[in-house]
C-alpha cells in the first residue's frame, strides 16, 4: 500500500531549510512578513498533521491557526535554533491537539474519505480505496503510534525530526514504528481474511 507523501517537499526540502532559517531570523527580529512567509511555507503540513490527529476539519483549521498564533507569540525563543523550527512548530502543534482533546475528551467523527482530500494530488480508484482503508487502520492506532505513522510516513519526517516533535528519543521512535507498523500489518490482515472469508 502507498501512504500519502508530498514528494515536492523532499525534492526542495535543503533549499527550503535555508530560506526557512533566514526567514525565522527576520521573524525573531520582529519582521512579521517574514512570519506570513513561514506560516505559507509550513500551513499546509501542520494543517494536514492536525486534521490526521483530530479527524475533524473545522476543529484542525481552528488549531492550526492557533498554533501559529502561539509560534508568532514565542517565535524569538527560536533565535541560535532556526534549524530546527519545523520541528518546533511541530511540538506547539502537537501541544494544541493534545490541549484540545483534552477539552473536547471525545471522538470527532469525519469521513475517512475527506480526510483524503487533503492530499495534494488526485488518486486513482484504487488508490483511493487503498487510502480509505490504511487511513482507517491509521486512526484505529493507540495515539502515539498514530502519531508516528503520520509524521514518518505521511508527512515524510526523519526520525530524528519525529523525536524532537515527540519529546522521545530516536530509539523510542523507532520502536513506536516498529509496534505501529507491525499493529497496522494485523489490523489490514485481519480485514482483508473478513473480506475474504464472508
Amino acid at each position: 500500500m502507498k501512504f500519502i507523501r508530498n514528494s515536492n517537499r523532499e525534492e526542495n526540502q535543503g533549499q527550503e531549510v535555508a530560506q526557512s532559517v533566514s526567514l525565522v531570523k527576520r521573524a525573531a527580529s520582529g519582521d512579521s512578513e517574514a512570519f506570513g512567509e513561514l506560516y505559507s511555507i509550513y500551513f499546509d503540513r501542520i494543517y494536514r498533521y492536525v486534521v490526521y490527529q483530530l479527524r475533524d476539519k473545522m476543529t484542525a483549521e481552528d488549531v492550526t491557526e492557533e498554533s501559529f498564533i502561539k509560534a508568532w507569540k514565542a517565535i524569538d525563543t527560536c533565535k541560535g535554533k532556526e534549524k530546527t523550527f519545523s520541528s518546533w512548530l511541530y511540538r506547539i502543534a502537537h501541544n494544541q491537539v493534545v490541549d484540545n482533546l483534552r477539552k473536547q475528551r471525545k471522538h470527532l467523527s469525519t469521513e475517512v474519505e475527506d480526510l483524503a482530500e487533503v492530499s495534494s494530488f488526485e488518486p486513482s480508484e484504487q488508490e483511493r480505496l487503498e487510502q480509505k482503508e490504511m487511513l482507517t487502520a491509521i486512526s484505529d492506532l493507540p495515539p502515539n503510534q498514530k502519531q508516528v505513522i503520520i509524521l514518518r510516513f505521511i508527512e515524510g519526517l526523519a526520525n530524528q525530526e519525529v523525536a524532537r516533535i515527540m519529546g522521545k528519543r530516536q530509539g523510542a521512535v523507532r520502536m513506536l514504528q516498529t509496534r505501529a507498523l507491525a499493529s497496522l500489518r494485523q489490523i489490514l490482515g485481519s480485514r482483508e481474511l473478513q473480506e475474504n472469508g464472508n
